[in-house]
């Protein structure tokens, strides 16, 4: 009979993480694949930098960097399934230099990031995100918004190729 109650409590604890990261920063919402080569061109991700993949999800962008660039990437995921996906996922394509951590991106120390990625929605970029990145990137980092602009920042460059395609942002700190 302990078994099921001890089931059941893990159970909770791994659905309440789904909505604990849908409620800190976004629901989970996978970007398109066919968008990762317009991400990685605007953000120019160089040899050694640091690359934080804010609410990785599904680990797509994170994995797809240490696939393509020689670069330390680090993907923060708050919903245990979607971690545990991640994880799976690195092992299963061998990538080194690709790290998945149990961490609310509100909580982690990103003044070593290089390039931060991030999908989130506009109320919690406007509220949270845009004043943590100004107070914490070093100067020179880059930042790109999948779907939505940060507000009151100036852009850098805009991918949106065509009228049917998600705008992605790029901004310079």
């Amino acid at each position: 009979m302990y078994i099921i109650y001890i089931v059941l409590i893990i159970a909770f604890l791994v659905v309440a993480t789904i909505g604990w990261a849908a409620f800190s920063f976004a629901p989970w919402l996978p970007m398109h694949s066919r968008d990762l080569k317009r991400v990685f061109a605007l953000l120019a991700l160089k040899e050694g930098e640091t690359f934080y993949d804010l609410g990785c999800g599904n680990g797509k962008v994170a994995l797809y960097a240490g696939k393509h660039y020689d670069a330390r990437v680090t993907g923060l995921e708050l919903a245990l399934p979607l971690l545990w996906l991640c994880k799976l996922r690195r092992l299963l394509g061998r990538q080194k230099n690709v790290r998945f951590k149990w961490r609310n991106l509100f909580r982690a120390d990103l003044s070593q990031a290089d390039v931060v990625y991030f999908f989130g929605i506009p109320s919690t970029i406007k509220a949270k995100l845009k004043q943590k990145l100004a107070r914490e990137l070093k100067p020179g980092a880059r930042v790109v918004s999948y779907a939505f602009q940060v507000d009151g920042w100036q852009a850098a460059a805009v991918s949106k190729p065509c009228k049917t395609d998600i705008p992605i942002y790029l901004y310079v700190r």
